[in-house]
């Protein structure tokens, strides 16, 4: 399909220009996908825009300490990153393929939110977010799709295998997204598509049909291996379980007799012990149990049933023996009140005075512990037949405001939080956001947000880890507005993850603090060889903190940096307790790893209670010992931040 943009006849000659300046290999591919699935997404410009994140440079990334917040492990835990997310996910090389869960909400094509930068093509390292696209821009979705596109394929990239992606848009690129993510994660990993209320009331923004909701589109990585998580049940979820008649099975609600799927065997007439009614499945449904098991229930009020045809062009019907339709004995009716007032009653009942149509039970204790993503949450707890389980995909679903949360929810509590003035007219509740990120990461992953925002998604994982015992983790990636002079990851960003972990608020107002932290990284120039080792002592210990990780570790090592005085290589420890070194001579170039700076290495070791192994960083290893894992600077460096052996320092003394 093609944006509709090339659909106007100004942008015509340019469309047709762009199809006469594809090359051979594009043609080849573009013919290939029209073969192979049918339908492909297609715009001018998508060849390079599929290379742009190949082409993006890792950058610098510094630690800025005044922005820290909570202990150094706290600190260590979670990350907010100032920068264009492109080139901090590529920055982020060391969490490549360890985030259990993306959940962002990008800027929507609306004409107020979304900016294009027209030099990404020559140089995806260009930094600047670019110009506002109006809603009158004839090229204003093909834009959209270019910048989303290396986005995503980064995005694809951070995931663990097991991953998921829920991405937040509206009705103006729905379309094109969906096409996207089919494109880089495939029509078959395709989770759900989610409904939610955005408002409680329709809004007159449309004068055909309302907008009153937005969507989520949740992709896995690979579907095979994903997995959809319950959320817990309150006591709004139970209030409707009550035990009226002593069943020993507990509390227990009405529940649906009648399946939504037709079946021929088993549409056919119940009767009533009570008024001898005939009773058939609504509407154009069957009973959802099997016969045997229903007439089985049926006799439990004291009568036995029969099979019998009554000549209604049904199935035999399930009858009280020797009743006729519309009629039974007075001492059918007897028994079944005196088992009606005393309980407890069978698995199909008539109603709790006996004149309704048959249902069932649905026995708490047999509902899941937790709430599936099915249907409306709002009214509908699932049940199945006796014995299923219930199912972990979501597909179409809509989700009501009250298990959502409404637009106007996610500004009120961002101005709770930080106070008026803030500029957001739309934030994403907290309530979805916490939603999606229980069903979609488990209890100890990791979640990423590469358009942050306000900070919705720290947010949310923070009040998890408070209320449910969890112990997620985050990393959040904004930029913010510089060209008004307000990179708001280190104002509004920062402000309200500060808060909430403080339990600071505007003016002397204060509220129960969540507690947690998280590091505050700044992305600067691009990083090379030559940069790397021209880097002054604080530069390069900072590089080494953010990027170290090692091929043998399932997760990344989380490091805090050492900066007490009196230690001339130690700079950082792992969460595990291992020391992490830096040889540097007194201010000059990057050392090497000889007696002398191991004896001072162990001595540090000792003092600061580290066991080997020592990670230590230096320019050569003229000494090698068991206890020494040498980190060569700047080879390991760059590998560390997924550079190429061509991308490696000359060795030779004068290139340096």
């Amino acid at each position: 399909m093609n944006p509709s943009e090339s659909r106007g006849c100004k942008n015509v000659p340019e469309f047709e220009d762009a199809i006469e300046n594809l090359d051979r290999e594009d043609l080849i591919k573009l013919a290939r996908s029209l073969l192979s699935n049918g339908v492909a997404l297609s715009f001018h410009g998508k060849r390079s825009a599929m290379e742009i994140a190949r082409r993006v440079r890792p950058r610098i990334m510094r630690r800025e300490p005044k922005l820290h917040v909570g202990s150094p492990a706290e600190q260590a835990r979670n990350l907010l990153v100032e920068g264009e997310n492109l080139q901090a996910m590529v920055t982020l090389y060391k969490w490549r393929g360890q985030v259990d869960l993306i959940v962002t909400d990008p800027p929507y094509n609306t004409g107020n939110q979304f900016r294009y930068n027209d030099r990404w093509d020559v140089d995806p390292n260009d930094p600047d977010l670019g110009t506002l696209v109006s809603k009158e821009d004839g090229s204003r979705h093909t834009k959209w799709i270019k910048a989303m596109m290396p986005r995503l394929q980064m995005m694809k990239a951070m995931l663990r295998p097991s991953g998921v992606i829920a991405i937040c848009i509206d009705d103006n690129e729905l379309f094109h997204l969906g096409m996207m993510m089919d494109e880089v994660f495939g029509e078959e990993n395709r989770l759900g598509i989610i409904n939610w209320q955005k408002s409680a009331a329709p809004r007159p923004d449309n004068k055909h049909v309302s907008t009153s909701t937005e969507y989520v589109l949740v992709y896995a990585k690979d579907m095979t291996k994903a997995r959809t998580g319950s959320l817990e049940r309150g006591e709004d979820d139970n209030r409707r379980y009550a035990n009226w008649d002593n069943d020993p099975g507990g509390d227990w609600r009405e529940g649906n007799l009648t399946a939504k799927t037709y079946s021929a065997k088993a549409d056919y007439a119940i009767q009533s012990p009570f008024t001898g009614e005939l009773h058939y499945p609504a509407g154009n449904g069957a009973w959802r149990h099997t016969k045997k098991n229903i007439k089985s229930w049926l006799s439990e009020w004291g009568t036995p049933y029969e099979e019998r045809g009554i000549r209604d062009g049904k199935e035999k019907a399930l009858m009280v023996v020797g009743a006729e339709p519309g009629k039974v004995p007075s001492e059918v009716r007897e028994r079944a009140l005196e088992i009606l007032k005393k309980g407890p009653w069978p698995f199909v009942w008539f109603g709790r005075d006996g004149q309704g149509r048959p249902r069932v039970k649905t026995y708490l204790e047999q509902i899941k512990k937790g709430k599936v993503p099915v249907t409306y949450w709002a009214d509908d707890d699932f049940s199945g037949d006796e014995g299923e389980v219930e199912p972990t995909e979501t597909g179409a679903v809509s989700w009501d405001y009250t298990e959502s949360g409404r637009s106007s929810d996610g500004v009120s509590e961002l101005t709770a939080i930080v106070g008026e003035g803030h500029g957001f007219t739309t934030v994403k509740p907290l309530k979805l956001f916490s939603k999606i990120i229980q069903i979609w990461c488990p209890p100890n992953g990791l979640v990423m947000d590469p358009y942050a925002g306000s900070g919705t998604t720290g947010h949310a994982v923070l009040e998890l880890n408070k209320t449910t015992g969890a112990t997620r983790r985050f990393i959040l990636i904004e930029q913010g507005s510089p060209e008004n002079g307000d990179k708001y990851a280190r104002t509004l960003t920062w402000q309200r993850v500060h808060n909430v972990i403080s339990g600071t608020r505007p003016g002397s107002n204060s509220a129960p603090p969540l507690g947690g932290g998280f590091e505050y990284r700044l992305l600067t120039k691009t990083i090379d060889a030559r940069a790397v080792m021209t880097m002054k002592r604080d530069e390069l210990i900072d590089v080494v903190i953010t990027s170290h990780w090692e091929n043998h570790r399932r997760t990344a090592p989380n490091l805090q940096r050492i900066d007490e005085e009196g230690y001339q290589y130690l700079i950082g420890r792992d969460e595990t307790g291992e020391g992490y070194f830096l040889i540097w001579n007194n201010g000059g170039p990057v050392g090497s790893v000889d007696l002398d700076s191991y004896k001072v290495v162990a001595a540090e070791a000792k003092r600061a209670g580290i066991k080997p192994p020592f990670h230590v960083y230096a320019r050569y290893e003229d000494f090698q010992s068991p206890n020494v894992r040498f980190w060569k600077i700047p080879d390991k460096i760059l590998a560390h931040l997924g550079l190429d052996e061509n991308e490696r320092y000359n060795h030779d003394d004068e290139a340096a």
